[in-house]
C-alpha cells in the first residue's frame, strides 16, 4: 500500500520562500554641503507619500546602482586598476546620476574638451555637455554604508558619499519622485520625518566635511529590533 504524500508539503516551500528575507540591491546615495548664510546647509527633499521605500520621508538623493553605471562617461578622467576601483566607481556614478534625475543637478568641474566623441550619450551625459562641465566622480567620499533590516519588502545596500555643493551645476527641479527639495540648515531640524539612518549619515558626512571622519566609515546595519554600527568594516 503506497503512502500518500503530505498534503502540506507545497505550502511549507510556499511559507519558506514567503519568510526568507529580500537580498540587498546595490544603491548609492549623495549627501551634498555647502556654506550657506544660515551656515552649513544640506540638499534634501521629501519622498512622495506613495514611494514604495520611505515614504513621506526626508531623504538625500539616490537610488539602486543601473547597469549603465559600469560605463565610463565622456569626460570623466578616472582610470580604474582593477575590478574592484571599477565596482566603487560604478556606485559613485550611481549616486551622481540619481542626483541628476531627483534634482537636476549635476556635480563636475569645467570641461576641458575641445572636441566631443561622436556617439549616443545618456542623459546625464547629455547634461554634462549643456553645462559645460566634465563629470567628476573623485569629488566623493564615501561616509558610510547602509543594510535595510531583514524584514522589509525593499532592501538595498546603500553607500552613502558627501560632496561639496559648490560643485553642484544647473537649477534644482524637484520631480515625482523628490519634492520639497531645497537646502536645509543643518544645525536645524528638518521640516518633517526622517528616519534614524538618514540622520546617522548626515553626522557621518559633516564630520568628514570638518575634517574628523574616521579612516574605515561605518556601516549601519540590524539584528533583530536592534540598530547595530560597525565601526572599521571594509569600505565597499
Amino acid at each position: 500500500m503506497s503512502q500518500a504524500r503530505p498534503a502540506h508539503r507545497g505550502v511549507t516551500k510556499v511559507a519558506t520562500a514567503e519568510a526568507r528575507p529580500a537580498r540587498p540591491r546595490d544603491a548609492a546615495s549623495l549627501i551634498l554641503l555647502r556654506d550657506g548664510k544660515a551656515g552649513l546647509e544640506v540638499l534634501i527633499g521629501r519622498r512622495g507619500k506613495g514611494a514604495r521605500f520611505m515614504p513621506g520621508r526626508y531623504v538625500f538623493p539616490g537610488g539602486r546602482i543601473a547597469p549603465g553605471d559600469a560605463r565610463p562617461w565622456q569626460g570623466e578622467r578616472s582610470a580604474p586598476a582593477d575590478a574592484a576601483d571599477r565596482t566603487f566607481l560604478a556606485l559613485k556614478r550611481a549616486a551622481l546620476r540619481e542626483t541628476f534625475e531627483e534634482t537636476g543637478l549635476v556635480i563636475g568641474r569645467p570641461s576641458s574638451e575641445r572636441e566631443h566623441r561622436e556617439g549616443a550619450l545618456s542623459a546625464i551625459e547629455q547634461a554634462y555637455r549643456a553645462l559645460d562641465a566634465a563629470p567628476a566622480p573623485d569629488l566623493l567620499r564615501l561616509v558610510g554604508r547602509a543594510i535595510t533590516p531583514t524584514n522589509s519588502p525593499i532592501r538595498f545596500h546603500a553607500r552613502f558619499f558627501v560632496a561639496d555643493g559648490s560643485y553642484a551645476w544647473g537649477e534644482l527641479v524637484p520631480c515625482e519622485e523628490l519634492d520639497d527639495l531645497h537646502w536645509h540648515p543643518v544645525a536645524e531640524d528638518p521640516p518633517g520625518a526622517m528616519q534614524n539612518v538618514t540622520r546617522f549619515m548626515l553626522r557621518c558626512a559633516v564630520e568628514a566635511w570638518r575634517g574628523g571622519a574616521p579612516a574605515q566609515p561605518p556601516l549601519y546595519w540590524h539584528r533583530g529590533d536592534r540598530t547595530l554600527v560597525r565601526h572599521g568594516s571594509p569600505a565597499r
